[in-house]
């Protein structure tokens, strides 16, 4: 950008019609230094900018949330209101199974007539103290979600899972979402990344296994037609309902499931 200010400044000056150009242009090279100044306050009168409004920072954060390492684990915590108002009385107990549950939980507590508890599918060596804590109460717990769960049929009202399907291969899902709609009483909620939104970065190859699969919702679709699940109609259209109304937009695949009895 500089480069081009200054060939600019330079073509003036040649044309005659800007007589200071050239001593500018003279005093420019034989003061790098204020060049070079001129360029850090520019640069710092730049990023001020962008941070104390909507500028070009924000932007490249919100773009991020489509084509990079988006989390539909905090996609949930923006949902919860919205759940609310589509599953009802169903939100009085509630499992969520997926990364960064402790996040989860901890948001769902908050709320008025609501329990919970979370299943982290991963290790949890680097957890805050706030998450460990819910550990130590038995409000979180470290499985392996390719097994079946430490729990009995119907033992929550609603099962919500996050982002860690995304990381299973069909041999385990066949196993995995059935059980999860088994310990349901009113119904599953899932929510799965969108083709081309995210990849698991390489520090994280070795927690997860493997990088993260984005399945179409045309997959997820007939997945659901070969395990036997059906869509839980009536909170998915109320849920759908909110979202028309503008109350939450989805940045991630949602999809309501109807609990195995």
């Amino acid at each position: 950008m500089a480069r081009r200010q200054v060939g600019s400044t330079r073509r003036v000056g040649d044309g005659g019609s800007f007589p200071f150009a050239g001593a500018l242009h003279s005093k420019s090279r034989s003061s790098p230094l204020l060049s070079i100044c001129l360029v850090l306050v520019g640069a710092c009168l730049l990023i001020g900018y962008a941070y104390s409004g909507p500028g070009i920072f924000k932007s490249i954060k919100e773009v991020s949330k489509v084509t990079g390492d988006y989390s539909c684990t905090s996609e949930v915590q923006r949902a919860v209101s919205v759940l609310k108002k589509a599953y009802g009385d169903g939100m009085r107990k509630v499992l969520h199974v997926g990364p960064e549950t402790c996040s989860v939980v901890s948001t769902l507590l908050k709320e008025d007539e609501t329990e919970a508890w979370g299943v982290e599918p991963y290790d949890i060596e680097d957890a805050d103290s706030h998450c460990k804590s819910l550990v130590s109460k038995g409000l979180v717990r470290v499985a392996d979600i390719k097994f079946p769960l430490p729990y009995r049929a119907k033992s929550f009202s609603l099962v919500i899972v996050s982002d860690a399907l995304d990381y299973l291969s069909p041999k385990y899902l066949n196993k995995t979402v059935p059980e999860l709609a088994r310990v349901a009483s009113d119904g599953v909620v899932l929510f799965a990344g969108l083709p081309g939104q995210q990849r698991a970065k390489v520090a994280e190859l070795s927690k997860f296994g493997r990088p993260a699969k984005m399945r179409s919702a045309s997959w997820w679709n007939r997945f659901f037609v070969q395990t036997s699940l059906e869509e839980n109609e009536a909170p998915s259209k109320k849920f759908e309902q909110a979202v028309s109304k503008g109350l939450y937009k989805p940045a991630c695949q949602v999809f309501h499931l109807k609990p195995l009895h």
